[in-house]
Parts: C-alpha cells; sequence; structure tokens
C-alpha cells in the first residue's frame, strides 16, 4: 500500500523496532505542528472550556463597580436637607438612601463619610492580591503543577474567596477576601492563554487570543444584568450569583480539560504527552513515542527556576522589560476607561454594558488582523491611537464626542492588551512562556494600582486623568521598536533552541 502521508511517515507505528536509531528524530515542534495543525472540533471545545475561566476573571475584576459604589440618596426633611450639598455636611437624620441599606457597602457600614483610601481599600486589596498572586503562582505553570492544575487552583482560590466574601462584617474582612480574590485570580488569564496556544497550531493562535477577549468581554457584560436583576437585593447577591457557577466550571476542568503536550514532554512525561496528542490530533492517525524528542533537553527545574532563567539570559530580560513596561501603559488605559466612565454622569448598569460591548468588536477585528498585521505595528498602532483618544479626552467638547473618544480609546487598548499577550507568548520558550505570561499581565494590574488615584484627581482638572493616560501608554510603548518580528515563526521549547532559531534568522 502507497504511503498517502509522507510528512507523517516517521510517526507510523509500523515502523521496525531498530529504525528509531536509523531516522532522525523531529522535533517537539514540528510533531505538535503536524498534528494539530489543523483545527478539529475536540480542540475547539478543549479551548473554549479553558478560556471560559476569563468569562468569570472579569466578573471579578469589575464586580466592585456594583458592590462598592455608592448609591443615591434623597432628603426626608426639607428643612435640614439641600439634595446639592455634600452629604457629610448634613444631619443624618434629614436624609436617607434611595432603597435598602445594604445595597452596597457604602451604604451597609455606613462609609459615604469614610476617606478615599477606606473606600477604594477593597479594589486596591484585589489588584495588590493579583500582583502578589502573578509573582508566587506564575511560575507553577512551567515546573511542577502544570497549566491545567494550575488553572484549576487559581479559579477555584478566585470563586471561594469571592463566595466567602458575603460573611465579611466590615471593610477590612470585606478587603482580605477581596485580595485573596485577587491573589488567585492572578493567574487565570496567562494560565488559559497559555493551555489554549499550547494545544493548536501556529496559525491559530490569535484565534485562541479572540476567544479568550470576547469570553472576557461577556463576563464584563454579564456583571450589569446581574446588578440589574438584583438592584434591589443586598451586593452579597451579587457575589453569590458570580461564585457559585465559577466553582461548577472548576469542576468542569478539573473533569475535562487535558494538560499541555508541550509541558508534559518538557517534563519528562513523553506517554502523557503523546497520549495527548493523539486525542487532540486525527483519530486515523498513530504515532509513535521513539521519534519525537525535544532538540535539546529543558533542564529540570523548581518553583522559580523561570525567573532565574529569564534574568540569567540578557536578551529574555530585555525582552521581559519591555513587554512589562508596554503593558503598563495599556493597563493604564484599560483598566481606568471603564472605572471612571461612570464620573460622566451615565447610568451605572449601562456605562459598564458600553464598555463591554466596545471590547467585542476590538477581539472580531483583532482575529482578522492577527495574521496579516506584524505583531509590532499592529502593537504601536493601537497604543498610539489609545493614547492620542486618550489625551484628546481634555478637550471641552459635547458630551457624545468625548464619550466616543473614550470607547474608540478604550477599544484601542483592548486591542493592544490581547495583542500583547499573543506577542508575549511568541517571545519566549515553553520552559518560560508560562512564567513570562504571567509577569506581563501583571504590569497591566500594576498600572491598575493607580488608576483610582488619577481618575479621582481628574474630577477636577481632565489632564491629571486622560491626558495623563494617554502620555504614559504613548512613552511606555516606544520600546516596543527594540523587539524581534514573531508573526508565523514556530514556537520554541528550550532557551538553547530560540537563540539558535534566531540567530538562523539573522
Amino acid at each position: 500500500m502507497a504511503d498517502s502521508s509522507p510528512l507523517l511517515s516517521p510517526f507510523l507505528l509500523a515502523e521496525p523496532e531498530n529504525s528509531a536509531v536509523d531516522e532522525p528524530q523531529a522535533s517537539l515542534d514540528s510533531v505538535v505542528e503536524r498534528v494539530i495543525g489543523d483545527f478539529g472540533w475536540t480542540q475547539l471545545v478543549q479551548s473554549t472550556l479553558v478560556l471560559l475561566s476569563r468569562f468569570f476573571d472579569a466578573q471579578q475584576t469589575f464586580i466592585s463597580v456594583y458592590a462598592d459604589s455608592e448609591p443615591a440618596w434623597h432628603c426626608i426633611n426639607n428643612g435640614m436637607c439641600n439634595s446639592s450639598a455634600n452629604i457629610c455636611d448634613l444631619s443624618r437624620s434629614s436624609w436617607a438612601w434611595n432603597g435598602h441599606t445594604y445595597k452596597t457597602i457604602i451604604s451597609d457600614w455606613d462609609l459615604e463619610c469614610a476617606s478615599s483610601f477606606i473606600k477604594g481599600l477593597p479594589a486596591s486589596s484585589f489588584f495588590l492580591g493579583c500582583l502578589l498572586g502573578g509573582f508566587v503562582l506564575g511560575t507553577l505553570a512551567d515546573t511542577s503543577l502544570g497549566r491545567k492544575n494550575l488553572l484549576t487552583l487559581s479559579c477555584l482560590t478566585m470563586s471561594i474567596a469571592s463566595l466567602m466574601t458575603i460573611f465579611s462584617t466590615n471593610v477590612w474582612i470585606y478587603s482580605a477576601f477581596r485580595f485573596l480574590s485577587g491573589f488567585g485570580r492572578a493567574a487565570i488569564g496567562a494560565t488559559a492563554l497559555v493551555l489554549a496556544t499550547e494545544k493548536v497550531g501556529s496559525k491559530w493562535r490569535g484565534q485562541m487570543g479572540t476567544i479568550a477577549g470576547i469570553s472576557f468581554a461577556l463576563g464584563l457584560l454579564s456583571l450589569p444584568v446581574i446588578a440589574y436583576i438584583n438592584r434591589n437585593s443586598s451586593w452579597r447577591t451579587i457575589y453569590v450569583w458570580t461564585s457559585i457557577p465559577s466553582i461548577l466550571y472548576c469542576v468542569l476542568v478539573h473533569l475535562l480539560v487535558l494538560e499541555s503536550p508541550r509541558w508534559l514532554f518538557l517534563q519528562g512525561r513523553k506517554e502523557a504527552g503523546m497520549a495527548i496528542l493523539k486525542r487532540l490530533g486525527p483519530a486515523s492517525l498513530n504515532l509513535c513515542l521513539p521519534y519525537i524528542s525535544l532538540k535539546k533537553e529543558a533542564p529540570k527545574t523548581n518553583l522559580y527556576s523561570p525567573i532565574k532563567i529569564l534574568l540569567v539570559r540578557k536578551w529574555a530580560l530585555q525582552r521581559l522589560l519591555i513587554v512589562m513596561l508596554t503593558g503598563f501603559g495599556i493597563g493604564i488605559v484599560y483598566y481606568s476607561m471603564p472605572l471612571a466612565v461612570g464620573n460622566l454622569g451615565f447610568n451605572i448598569y449601562l456605562s459598564v454594558a458600553f464598555n463591554a460591548l466596545a471590547e467585542i468588536p476590538s477581539y472580531i477585528i483583532f482575529s482578522f488582523i492577527v495574521s496579516k498585521w506584524s505583531r509590532k505595528g499592529s502593537l504601536l498602532a493601537f497604543t498610539t491611537l489609545g493614547g492620542i483618544c486618550s489625551i484628546m479626552c481634555i478637550m471641552n467638547w459635547k458630551e457624545v464626542v468625548l464619550i466616543g473618544l473614550e470607547l474608540v480609546s478604550y477599544f484601542s487598548a483592548c486591542t493592544a492588551f490581547i495583542m500583547l499577550m499573543i506577542y508575549t507568548l511568541e517571545l519566549f520558550p515553553t520552559c518560560v512562556r508560562n512564567g513570562s505570561s504571567s509577569m506581563v499581565r501583571q504590569a497591566p494590574v500594576f498600572g491598575a494600582v493607580f488608576s483610582p488615584i488619577l481618575i479621582s484627581a481628574g474630577r477636577s482638572n481632565k489632564v491629571l486623568s486622560y491626558g495623563v493616560f494617554g502620555l504614559v501608554i504613548l512613552c511606555s510603548s516606544v520600546f516596543v521598536f527594540c523587539l524581534p518580528e514573531t508573526r508565523g515563526v514556530a514556537l520554541s521549547d528550550t532557551m538553547d533552541e530560540q537563540e539558535e532559531k534566531e540567530q538562523l534568522a539573522m
């Protein structure tokens, strides 16, 4: 019978036993591309299930927009009350909250006259937890824990901490649970994206970013729906509605999601990696283990080996610093726009919905340009557009024009953010890919820590908010010119292999 698949002939089980000595061994990357280069139903289900974690990630990231908001109030004694006055200058008996007092934490715990630090403490605690969690948990996926287990652990930690939040009796306990939730949430985005991209061919990596972005946007869009349905209930109800489905999702991930075959091979678990390749590839394909090997074996690693490797290699450290600096600028705009839009006097439910809807087209457009535009050019184009539109928001133009500029700026930041993550995946080899991606994801979060301060300052002078947002994202993206182009380049598995490929490309 004639050989109908010459490209895959080295991997057929029918090869004689001693041919392992004579036949050249294929690299892991070449095998992965040949086996799962075409996108099948198994890969679609696996990728969608993994990236659904971004849906719950978005809910917990922006849930404070409703749970921590300051509700409207009204006068009950017109002789002692003026609705335009500062609420803290009025007698407590002269006014009342609209609706139930337990609607948000502000009304529930009488925080209306607390300092800005106290009011912003829960949100700041969440992002601080994200920062710490990113550095602590990020490397676990590259070492002994793996992609799947870390995704399950992170999502479960975030969900349980969110559910436990309903038992908070004051802002301090509440902030502690928000910190823990952020700590768990930190590794979800990078781990999910790495796990999804390592189970598809190179031409489908960009589509994984699109699915991840749409999943996050839908999660953000679900928040105003949940909040509106429960607008007359306690803020605790929103946490119940978002945490329980997330816990059930973690069970599905544990039962149904497959581990990354690339990671399994790097850990020396070649039989397990082969089994997953068989499940992801065509049903008619039989692979033979002896013919698959790494060009260079990855060294045995401990918990923080990926960080040490990144710091020792000069080119890796330079790349890491550049993408983290770019991520910081993108994060300033990405997180600030949804949080600041409420200051424009919009309905709190519609304002978040508009921002969520602005994300969806950004990822749809991204899916079209990711295979056609260069990584560097795309990133520079969208950061520049976002920065210019943000700066233009300081002008005293009509409100509808300013809102349009703000949405364009947010749209650009969304597209730049997912492009940066795809770019990061391609800049680093498998042995440090998840660790580097997790560290890069913390750069936008670090930018988000400053967002509440800038937003507060911008209420009296928009230059201090929108002007600063634009300048930061423009300046931070300049160094992208120093990075190599990676579109269409095969992924490497070890640092030595990455260096060899780039030397040959010169």
